[in-house]
């Protein structure tokens, strides 16, 4: 049995299966399979997402279909939503009515996936750990205005005179990520973590 997780790119379709699985393996009485699909960016994602979603509902071994976007970057929501938790209520619920499945979930990070790394400081390099502000103790704070990746960027530019490498520095420091780390101090990772738990042991595992 397992998951398919649809994915806007080539670090999440790299680093995430193995980060979602070590938080849910420890809690189920037999491994869960996380199979990621790859969207060239999220205008894909969001189009292509019913008629894919459906199509891999229709096999049988699928819990369901979870699709994951980063808040920051869509342009999909209405002017009158600027908040994060206005674009997240509203965004969440429009795409799961367009697939209209019952095994569909939509889910967001906040602001991006890279939120999730802030969570556990000791991961990065000392220079960057040491540089990192004091808002990254709630992760998720890091806003559209100097989002996750761009802090990382400037971090590494400015304190090792490097450029920080979405898919290859994202995959090294999300191996390295305790999930329990960041499902305490990331509120909307946490929502996204309960569920797959919660549809995983519905389906017996």
């Amino acid at each position: 049995m397992k998951f398919v997780l649809f994915v806007e790119g080539p670090t999440e379709r790299l680093a995430l299966p193995s980060f979602l699985k070590r938080w849910l393996d420890a809690r189920l009485n037999q491994p869960v399979g996380i199979q990621p699909v790859k969207f060239e960016g999220w205008p894909e994602l969001v189009m292509d997402c019913p008629r894919k979603a459906r199509m891999y509902l229709n096999k049988g071994d699928i819990i369901a279909v979870i699709a994951l976007l980063d808040l920051y970057g869509p342009t999909l929501y209405p002017k009158n939503k600027c908040s994060a938790s206005e674009r997240y209520v509203w965004a969440k619920k429009k795409l799961e009515a367009q697939v209209g499945a019952t095994k569909f979930r939509q889910f967001f990070a906040v602001h991006e996936t890279e939120a999730w790394l802030l969570s556990d400081p000791s991961i990065f390099p000392s220079a960057i750990k040491k540089a990192l502000p004091a808002k990254t103790n709630n992760p998720e704070d890091v806003d559209f205005d100097l989002p996750p990746s761009k802090l990382l960027e400037d971090l590494f530019w400015q304190k090792t005179g490097k450029t920080y490498k979405k898919i290859t520095h994202g995959k090294e420091f999300f191996d390295k990520l305790d999930p329990n780390l960041a499902y305490q101090k990331c509120p909307r990772l946490k929502e996204l973590l309960d569920e797959l738990l919660k549809l995983a042991k519905e389906a017996g595992l």
